[in-house]
């Protein structure tokens, strides 16, 4: 009888090459996969199969199964392997050159059969407790952003990051002068109706003066809030594509921007807000306010068929009920047209390098494929990053599976899940989020995929990564509580340790770290909108402003953080280890995390050195919540 300890093991080889894939269940269409199972002697095993069959959420369930041949034994297993076609698996289960699969292996032991699943990187397990596994074949084309992943991105409010005093105020807004202290404008309750027309008065020439800033702290990428003209100072209710806010600087200031930040090694990245506009648009033109015929004023506007009417003219398809946000029928060729033939050509031209898509989930997939043709027709190393919160491999939304990462419409995604992890990991050492945060989805997602996650621990939608660390109290507290209410020192002084902590797991895992400005510099905030308060240039944290500095440009350095495979060496309540090896096997980097408030030894074998190259021989002792990057 077998014990527990005496695991199954799926290993994956690319052919004809014998490249070893074994932790990645995504396969590139087209490649040819040999699979094995190492089953140890104790199982008696004597033979063995593997069950593929097709997605089925919106269609029948197509199957395949095929016998395991018997190989030589290795290290004492009994070793059973099978040839598969992704070209084969997506002609009979899939009718096109991708998909998503699901697939599990028998194995005849005596008298009983063992169903073996799971989501492990190697390790199987039963699949009737832990499902089957996830097989994604993905498009040929598909690939990453080698200047993307050179560094870290920067996420730019652009309203509260820097003002350069050369904007004026446009009719209709109000200017906060008080940027040390003032206070977002905010409504009675999430969710009540504000007018969003109060500024601080942040512009992109401001970001173009503080681009060495940006530059030291190892960034390869600005990512831009929506700077499109709009009414608000959040600028996602759009009311012209083809303008920037004359309060941001205007055209020529982005096309500065982009221009100057060049010149460091910096792309930027445009939020593209297009699942829906402003109604105070020249599109909608609710208000009256531009000379063009909006789709509210007549169903003669060329604009009317972008819009899905109720009862018209004032019963709409909004954005979650938001009448402001009319909702944009992103199938309509139309629009289309002139999202891709305008709107991307013009900017992109203008020097803007990748695009983040707002609420990609309600953005159709004729939409994301049309968009994703013209982008990397103009450039092949632009990237699409979607915005979606939870796993993007088998997401589902408005009861349709999603195609994002297989047919390769987004670059790669937002990565929720794993900020969402990072911080339960470090407030309540919950390691089994964090181990499906990274070993899961690096399995399931593209490799390509996974080294252009987008990072973060905090955005304009989350709280700031500071105050989840430092306060747990302000669940059930007003908007008026909320805009005043502050860390103690201490408090804030403890949240520093675990917010470096955090920044240096990011820091090293797969994806692209991004920083949403001001985390660097210690800056606190609650809910939308306290988490959009303007940047601290005159209260920047020493402690944390350093360590992003040191961590940053670690990241841009060592090559290994790029694009090396991952590996799990230890995950517990007390310290995080993992490892990423380079893809020709030829060195290493061991990220130990110490998650704890007392000091940590780690041991190993022989003599390490860490990134700073100092040397440690068989231990390096690490502070409370401190952190180190050892090298063989």
């Amino acid at each position: 009888m077998a014990h527990k300890q005496d695991k199954i093991r799926e290993y994956k080889y690319i052919l004809p090459d014998n490249k070893d894939v074994s932790l990645f269940g995504a396969l590139r269409g087209g490649s040819v996969c040999r699979a094995e199972i190492r089953v140890p002697k104790s199982y008696n095993a004597q033979s063995a199969a593997i069950r593929i069959h097709s997605d089925g959420y919106e269609g029948n369930v197509r199957h395949l199964s095929y016998p395991l041949d018997r190989m030589d034994d290795k290290d004492g297993d009994d070793v059973f392997s099978v040839i598969l076609d992704t070209d084969e698996l997506c002609r009979e289960l899939a009718d096109c050159g991708y998909g998503l699969f699901y697939y599990e292996y028998v194995v005849s032991v005596g008298e009983y059969e063992l169903h073996l699943g799971g989501e492990c990187p190697t390790e199987l397990a039963d699949a009737w407790k832990h499902g089957e596994r996830q097989l994604m074949v993905y498009s040929s084309a598909a690939s990453s952003s080698e200047r993307m992943k050179e560094g870290i991105i920067y996420h730019i409010f652009v309203d509260r990051f820097k003002t350069s005093g050369s904007c004026p105020v446009k009719p209709g807004e109000i200017l906060d002068p008080d940027w040390d202290h003032g206070i977002p404008q905010y409504g009675e309750y999430p969710g009540a109706e504000v007018k969003n027309n109060v500024f601080f008065g942040g512009d992109l020439w401001g970001i173009a003066e503080e681009l060495p800033y940006i530059a030291s702290l190892g960034a390869s990428t600005i990512y831009l809030s929506p700077v499109f003209d709009a009414a608000s100072n959040h600028k996602y209710d759009t009311a012209d594509y083809l303008t920037v806010d004359s309060m941001f600087g205007g055209d020529d200031a982005l096309r500065n921007l982009c221009a100057e930040a060049r010149k460091y090694g910096i792309s930027v990245m445009l939020d593209g807000v297009f699942n829906h506009t402003g109604s105070d648009s020249l599109y909608f033109n609710k208000e009256g306010k531009y000379d063009t015929v909006g789709a509210y004023q007549s169903k003669k506007s060329p604009y009317y068929d972008w819009y899905c009417f109720k009862e018209y003219p004032d019963k709409y398809d909004s954005w979650w009920g938001v009448q402001i946000l009319p909702r944009v029928n992103s199938s309509n060729d139309s629009y289309i047209d002139f999202i891709c033939d305008e709107v991307i050509e013009k900017w992109m031209d203008a020097g803007v390098s990748h695009w983040r898509l707002d609420v990609a989930d309600e953005l159709s997939d004729k939409f994301l494929s049309s968009l994703e043709k013209k982008v990397h027709s103009i450039s092949p190393d632009a990237q699409i990053i979607g915005e979606v919160w939870e796993d993007a491999s088998d997401k589902v939304s408005y009861g349709a599976r999603r195609h994002y990462l297989s047919s390769g419409q987004l670059s790669s995604v937002m990565n929720y899940p794993l900020r969402n992890s990072v911080i339960a990991y470090i407030n309540f050492g919950d390691v089994l989020s964090l181990r499906y945060a990274t070993e899961t989805l690096y399995r399931r997602y593209p490799k390509h995929v996974s080294d252009s996650l987008m990072n973060f621990l905090g955005t304009h939608d989350t709280e700031r990564a500071i105050t989840v660390f430092g306060d747990d109290g302000y669940f059930d507290l007003t908007n008026d509580e909320l805009s005043v209410r502050r860390m103690t020192h201490a408090e804030k002084a403890a949240a520093a340790k675990k917010l470096i902590e955090a920044y240096a797991i990011i820091c090293a895992l797969p994806g692209v770290p991004c920083v949403f400005y001001g985390d660097e510099a210690g800056l606190e905030g609650y809910r939308d909108p306290f988490c959009r308060m303007p940047f601290p240039w005159n209260s920047v944290d020493a402690e944390i402003s350093k360590a992003y500095r040191e961590l940053g440009m670690i990241r841009k350095n060592e090559k290994l953080l790029r694009d090396a495979y991952f590996r799990i060496v230890e995950l517990s309540h007390e310290r995080f280890v993992f490892e990423r090896t380079a893809v020709d096997g030829s060195e290493s980097l061991t990220a130990v995390i110490n998650n704890t408030d007392a000091d940590m030894t780690y041991t190993f074998e022989g003599v390490k050195r860490d990134v700073h190259g100092e040397s440690h021989d068989g231990s390096v002792t690490l502070s409370p919540r401190g952190w180190v990057y050892l090298k063989d």
